[in-house]
């Protein structure tokens, strides 16, 4: 049974330019995916031997995207999601990721995560 898990990174930008890396095929090439095509709802997502495919599901702008796998069986557990959070007090950033994983295939799927978020700050310059 595939694991949910939460992951917080703190990204010094604005709502907009972040929101913009996480919902258009663009932004999500420059670090998600190596190539990522769009259909309507449905997005193709190409790194270097493999594709999936997810339909966007659900979209509040500058706020959150939920993507949910076409390929996968399990219907509690088939979805990934971005959620952008500002701290009221300190007026800081985070970027919030919504994921599952198998138990034993968490640790390298936080890392995974770990190393598209260091790519995302390169492209956004932070």
């Amino acid at each position: 049974m595939r694991l949910k898990y939460e992951l917080e990174y703190t990204l010094n930008c604005s709502p907009k330019v972040l929101f913009s890396r996480l919902s258009t095929p663009e932004g999500l090439c420059e670090w998600f995916a190596d190539d990522v095509n769009v259909e309507g709802d449905f997005f193709s997502f190409y790194w270097s031997k493999s594709e999936s495919k997810a339909k966007l599901t659900a979209l509040k702008e500058n706020k959150f995207v939920r993507f949910e796998w076409l390929d996968k069986s399990d219907e509690e557990s088939n979805f990934f999601e971005f959620r952008i959070n500002i701290e009221e007090l300190s007026g800081s950033l985070a970027l919030i990721i919504i994921d599952f994983a198998e138990p034993e295939e968490k640790e390298d799927a936080i890392y995974l995560w770990d190393t598209q978020i260091t790519d995302l700050k390169r492209v956004l310059g932070i």
